[in-house]
């Protein structure tokens, strides 16, 4: 599928998620003509500004930003924190309840974008297409993530501000969490507290 036909198929997805969240998304606006669209997270460690990449994964992005605009990813939970690996979020509020789901979208994996150090992906399961709402930071260089035999993890976009607070992140003390029977929980929960569509430059 080339470019102009994803924009297209992107642009279409994105009409029909808007539709299905005019009640929700009130007076909320979505440039599709932003190819680069950043978004500002407020996390409980501080700011971080990432800048998606609608070119080469338009319906990972369009899909990451349909949940920023209606507000889901507000008071969520990083609850997933691996050294030297991944910092996990979006699926969960403060105690550890799942959000609500949207259909899952389809893999963008093989777009060219590398699950390097400071970029953003979309977390699944073992299968290629279920990514839905969970993502993640690279705090690595995860070669091990990226498509190769098998389908890998898509990345959509990087940090362009904010590095020093993933760092930080990335270095919380986790453990065993024997109620809900996860490894590399946060002891100290890390939050997601707002996720803020910025005004296009």
């Amino acid at each position: 599928m080339n470019i102009i036909s994803k924009l297209v198929a992107s642009l279409i997805l994105l009409s029909l998620l808007l539709t299905s969240y005019q009640s929700s998304a009130q007076n909320v606006a979505i440039d599709p003509t932003n190819i680069f669209p950043k978004v500002k997270l407020e996390t409980s460690m501080g700011i971080i500004v990432v800048e998606l990449d609608r070119v080469k994964a338009p319906i990972t992005v369009d899909n990451f930003l349909m949940y920023v605009v209606t507000g889901e990813y507000d008071n969520t939970v990083f609850h997933r924190i691996v050294t030297d690996f991944i910092v996990q979020g979006g699926g969960y509020d403060a105690d550890y309840s799942a959000k609500k789901l949207n259909k899952d979208i389809v893999n963008e994996s093989g777009n060219g974008l590398k699950n390097e150090m400071g970029t953003i992906a979309m977390a699944k399961e073992s299968r290629p297409h279920t990514a839905n709402r969970q993502f993640f930071f690279n705090i690595n260089d995860n070669s091990n993530l990226d498509p190769g035999r098998h389908w890998g993890y898509a990345v959509f976009g990087a940090i362009v501000e904010g590095e020093d607070v993933l760092e930080a992140m990335a270095k919380v003390k986790t453990d065993y969490n024997d109620a809900l029977g996860w490894e590399d929980v946060p002891i100290e929960p890390v939050m997601l507290i707002k996720a803020t569509l910025l005004p296009a430059e």
